[in-house]
C-alpha cells in the first residue's frame, strides 16, 4: 500500500524504477525477454513498495485465466503420482497454474466437466476418456484439449500417447521366445481405454503366436485387485500358467505377492509376472518387476507444450505424438 492507503500499482513501480509499465509487466511474466539488470532493479523497487501483480486484472486484459485443468482418474493419481508432478512442473515453469479434477471412474467425466467450465480455464489435459460429443463441446467453447495416453478412433484430437500395443507385443515376444506357452492376463477396468489397448495388444500377439484360450480376469489397477485376480485365474485353470501379463505394475505386484505367499509359487522360477508403467514401486528389491517403462517426463513435457501452443494459436490442427516404451528386464520373469 502507498502512504495514502491505495494499492501499489505497476505504474508506481515504473515511476520509482524509472522504467516503462510494459517493462514492469515483462519482469513479472515468466519467460519474457528482459535483461537481468532491468529485472533486478524492478524487483527491488517492487519489494520496497510492496507491489504484487494482480492476476485477475491481468486476465481481464489478456482474456486468459492463466489456468489449465488436468482431468485424471483416481487410480492414476494414487498409483502414478509422477505424472501429476511432471505436468505441474511443466506448467509452473511457464507461469501457468494447474487445477486438478479427479474421477472415481472414467465414466464419471460428464459430471466433472460442469465444474471445469466454471473456472474458464485456458485449456485442458485429460488423462481420462471423453466421448466424441464431449470433445465437440470443447471445440464449440474454443477451449483447447489435449489427451494424455488417450485418443479417439476415427476422430481427430490432439494427444500424447505411449504405444500400449507395441509394449505388450514386446513383452509377449520375449516371454514366448523364453519358452512360456501357458498365459493368463489381468486387465484393468472395462471403462479404461489404456487397459483395453494393453490387454488386447497382449491377446492379439498371443493369438498370432498360436496361443489360444487365454483367460482374462478384470482388476481395477489396485494392489488388492491384482491379488484377487490371480486367485481367480487359478480357480479357472487346471494348473498355474507359465506367465501372467498384468495391465499395470501395481496389479503385477499384487499378483506376485499372492503367488508367493498364498500359493507358495516361486517367482520367477515357476511363474513369470510382467507389468506395464515403470513405476518406482516396481523397482523395489522385493519385486524387481519386469515391465514396460513409459517415458513419463518426455511425454508430460510434450503434453504441456502441445496444449500451450494451442492456447497461443487456436487454429493449429489436431496432432498426435506417440512414444515407445522401454523394456525393463527385472527379476519377476524368465526371459532367457
Amino acid at each position: 500500500m502507498t502512504e495514502s492507503g491505495k494499492r501499489v500499482t505497476s505504474y508506481d513501480v515504473a515511476r520509482v524504477a524509472g522504467v516503462s509499465q510494459s517493462a514492469v509487466s515483462r519482469c513479472f511474466k515468466p519467460g519474457a525477454s528482459v535483461s537481468k539488470k532491468m529485472r533486478d532493479k524492478v524487483m527491488t523497487v517492487a519489494r520496497e513498495l510492496g507491489f504484487q501483480p494482480n492476476a485477475i486484472a491481468r486476465s481481464l486484459i489478456t482474456r486468459r485465466s492463466n489456468m489449465v485443468a488436468v482431468i485424471i482418474n483416481n487410480f492414476t493419481n494414487l498409483y502414478y503420482p509422477e505424472l501429476l508432478v511432471q505436468l505441474s512442473r511443466g506448467f509452473d515453469r511457464r507461469g501457468v497454474h494447474v487445477l486438478l479434477f479427479t474421477l472415481e471412474q472414467e465414466s464419471d467425466v460428464d459430471k466433472m466437466l460442469d465444474q471445469v467450465w466454471q473456472y474458464q480455464v485456458d485449456g485442458v489435459i485429460s488423462a481420462a476418456r471423453l466421448s466424441r460429443e464431449q470433445v465437440t463441446f470443447f471445440e464449440e467453447r474454443g477451449v483447447p484439449l489435449v489427451f494424455y495416453n488417450r485418443a479417439l478412433q476415427d476422430f481427430p484430437v490432439s494427444a500424447i500417447c505411449c504405444n500400449q500395443e507395441e509394449g505388450e507385443r514386446l513383452l509377449v515376444n520375449r516371454l514366448h521366445t523364453a519358452g512360456h506357452r501357458s498365459f493368463g492376463v489381468i486387465g484393468g477396468p472395462t471403462d479404461s481405454v489404456v487397459s483395453y489397448q494393453r490387454t488386447h495388444g497382449a491377446l492379439d500377439r498371443l493369438r498370432e503366436l498360436g496361443v489360444k484360450n487365454v483367460p482374462v480376469v478384470e482388476g481395477d489397477y489396485s494392489y488388492d485387485s491384482g491379488r484377487a485376480a490371480f486367485r481367480e485365474l487359478l480357480q479357472g485353470m487346471k494348473k498355474a500358467p507359465d506367465a501372467v501379463i498384468c495391465a499395470n505394475d501395481v496389479m503385477a505386484i499384487g499378483c506376485m505377492d499372492a503367488a508367493r505367499h498364498e500359493f507358495a509359487i516361486s517367482v520367477p522360477e515357476a511363474l513369470s509376472v510382467v507389468g506395464f508403467d515403470g513405476t518406482a514401486t516396481g523397482a523395489w528389491s522385493s519385486y524387481r518387476l519386469t515391465t514396460i517403462d513409459q517415458p513419463l517426463e518426455i511425454m508430460a513435457e510434450a503434453a504441456v507444450n502441445m496444449l500451450l501452443e494451442r492456447v497461443e494459436n487456436p487454429e493449429l490442427p489436431p496432432e498426435q505424438r506417440t512414444f515407445s516404451g522401454v523394456l525393463l528386464e527385472g527379476e519377476s520373469a524368465r526371459l532367457d
